[in-house]
């Protein structure tokens, strides 16, 4: 039943002289729209014959097919079946084709009445093998060849043929088909090269206005939807390859190096910056720059921000702020000491400014810098653009300092860890060896009355030097825990370093016996300025530091204090000695908390290894460096410290009244 011969070829054949055009679907559907307004407003009734390649592009008119059954008997719709459509007489005909029917690849609506007769009769055009995939994307796009047309008997012919289509489907409606034929086709026009002359009746003018508005209407839809489109695909294209390169770093410089040349290339600026500022700061180091053309670099200089009105502003209202014309923008000529002079040595004309922010936070600035003669508009896409791109900078700056605070709490961890098992064997070392000799010595004691006083005196002397012993490490731990959490009350007075350092020697000498002592050599005289430290603490580092060079130097070697001056503000304080010495590699560990050359139960000395921590907890406090010198082993060593030196200016108190007193800590020195 079904007919392999196109519609499209039968009426080319009858009208050999007519050539058929290339139409796209949007344009069939706004023809067709036209023609069907031009029947729902002549109040005529036509011969309607419209034919749909399948039953769900039927569905889309249905409605308008409804209104226009209502005006003619002789309206005919054609359409392959796919779930309800089927050959019926309802307020108009129905036929339903069979898929292999050449009606399935062709588009036709006739159109004849008394006053107008009108044609679209197409066949889809198509180079690939049809999928369900192409049937539903880009359907717009979708090609016919055929012809439309007001020649009347080019539409009685294109009506004809699809009559006797119907009627090989619906031969029930014989009759009816023709009585349709002799009332709107009669004798078809012949087709001569004279164009076709439209009686006065027939005015073309409105269904050509209402086809150019369908037209016009569709396109500019057509044209927003791309545009639209167009853009978001751009902006979430770039805005996801920035963010998948920037994921894949935890370097701050790397991430930020990554944004500033997609984001330069991807919106094709001029100049692209991005740098790290906090809301305090007077400057920003311009270190990540992307530049488009000849454009002077500015990477490596300083960007003002301190009494910057543009970046008080942004950082004021927390959004991006955009310039069009930097040349006439008021608060740019409003100061032309800074901004001004900004704009010509970097030939802004354009400029866009966006923050980078985590949770209220300034982490820096992304600006765009638009140089060319002619200013441009920012438009608002882009400038979204760039504050979603901000906002993943901003995320993978915390996640990279997230990473590098954990990796600092993980080296503390493992210190703390070491500390630990340090503390452990110390202890374990330090206590147990004083606490069994004591206990020894006075269970001798209490047991042996008859025990001799020499002996009994030898006794008691090593419980004293053990007990004495066991004090000085818990001394250093309490006095450590007490500089590291900071409950330490300094009072910083200008004090005499001679005689700190005699007061130290004086400390080494009553603790230790002299015949073990090596020979000291203090080469500070007395003309050295007065230092501003608390005289307590400054006794207790000079002490350790004695202690800690005799402890590794033999009694035959000697041990030199000296002190010269490190600049105008700072004394610079050494005490070397020619005993064991430190190697290289480990002069920084020396000051680390329980260290110990050794090993913690293998060492020579006696010591906790707490000593050098807390000169280097006490020198920090007054702002000083410590550090420590060494050739190698049994080369020496020299341990250096600073300390600022008293001013003038600090011989004032709080109320500005001069003291006319000698300090506590001097008056306990002499």
């Amino acid at each position: 039943m079904s007919n392999p011969n196109s519609v499209v070829t039968e009426l080319l054949t009858a009208f050999p002289q007519w050539r058929p055009q290339m139409y796209f679907k949007s344009s069939l559907t706004a023809l067709s729209h036209a023609m069907e307004d031009q029947v729902l407003a002549s109040g005529e009734q036509p011969l309607i014959i419209a034919s749909f390649q399948k039953e769900k592009f039927y569905r889309q008119e249905a409605h308008r097919y409804q209104r226009i059954g209502r005006l003619s008997p002789h309206v005919y719709v054609l359409a392959a079946p796919e779930t309800e459509f089927s050959s019926i007489s309802d307020i108009y005909e129905k036929i339903a084709f069979t898929t292999e029917d050449a009606l399935s690849q062709e588009w036709h609506l006739v159109v004849i009445a008394k006053n107008c007769a009108n044609c679209l009769i197409c066949k889809e055009k198509t180079h690939f093998p049809k999928t369900q995939a192409s049937e539903t994307a880009m359907d717009n796009s979708r090609r016919f060849e055929g012809i439309w047309t007001f020649d009347r008997g080019v539409s009685q012919k294109a009506a004809e043929i699809l009559l006797k289509r119907i009627a090989l489907y619906r031969p029930e409606l014989e009759k009816k088909i023709d009585n349709a034929l002799k009332l709107y086709c009669g004798e078809i026009q012949k087709i001569t090269d004279t164009p076709l002359k439209f009686s006065p009746s027939i005015n073309p003018d409105p269904f050509v206005q209402r086809l150019v508005t369908y037209l016009q209407a569709g396109q500019y839809k057509l044209i927003k939807a791309n545009r639209f489109l167009s853009a978001k695909e751009k902006k979430e294209r770039l805005l996801n390859s920035i963010t998948e390169a920037i994921r894949r770093s935890l370097d701050p410089d790397e991430i930020l190096q990554v944004a500033v040349e997609r984001l330069g290339e991807g919106l094709n600026v001029c100049r692209c910056l991005i740098y790290r500022c906090q809301a305090t700061d007077l400057n920003a180091e311009i270190q990540h720059e992307f530049l488009n053309g000849k454009i002077k670099s500015i990477k490596g200089k300083n960007w003002p921000l301190k009494a910057n009105p543009l970046f008080e502003e942004v950082l004021s209202l927390r959004e991006s702020l955009s310039i069009d014309d930097a040349t006439i923008d008021p608060r740019i000529q409003s100061n032309k000491s800074l901004l001004s002079k900004l704009v010509n040595s970097c030939s802004i004309i354009s400029w866009l400014i966006v923050p980078i922010l985590y949770q209220g936070k300034l982490l820096g600035m992304v600006e765009l810098h638009h140089c060319d003669s002619i200013p441009i508009t920012w438009k608002s896409e882009d400038i979204a653009l760039v504050d979603a791109i901000a906002t993943q900078v901003g995320v993978a700056l915390i996640q990279a300092e997230s990473y590098a605070n954990l990796e600092d709490l993980n080296e503390q961890l493992e210190a703390l860890d070491r500390t630990r098992s340090n503390l452990v064997a110390i202890t374990g070392h330090e206590l147990r060896t004083p606490l069994s000799t004591i206990q020894v010595c006075l269970e001798s004691l209490a047991h042996e009355p008859d025990m001799s006083p020499e002996l009994r005196q030898i006794m008691l002397s090593t419980a004293l030097e053990d007990a004495e012993r066991m004090r000085k490490l818990v001394q250093d731990f309490l006095t450590l825990s007490q500089l590291e959490s900071g409950t330490v009350e300094w009072n910083p007075e200008p004090l005499s370093l001679q005689e700190c350092i005699d007061l130290s020697l004086s400390h080494i000498r009553s603790r230790q016996d002299q015949s073990s002592i090596p020979l000291i050599n203090n080469l500070v005289s007395d003309e050295v300025p007065l230092v501003q430290a608390d005289g307590e603490w400054l006794v207790e580092v000079l002490s350790k530091l004695l202690d800690n060079a005799c402890k590794f130097t033999e009694k035959k070697g000697e041990i030199t204090i000296k002190v010269v001056e490190k600049d105008a503000k700072k004394l610079e304080v050494t005490v070397a000695d020619n005993g064991r010495g430190i190697e290289p590699e480990r002069l920084k560990q020396v000051f680390d908390r329980f260290y110990q050359e050794e090993g913690a139960l293998r060492r020579s000395a006696g010591g906790t290894g707490l000593g050098l921590a807390i000169c280097r907890q006490i020198v920090k406090n007054w702002g000083g460096e410590i550090w420590a010198e060494s050739l190698g082993k049994n080369q020496g060593s020299e341990f250096h410290f600073t300390i600022p030196k008293f001013t003038q200016k600090s011989s004032f108190n709080s109320n500005g009244n001069k003291k006319n007193r000698r300090s506590s800590s001097q008056e306990n020195l002499r």
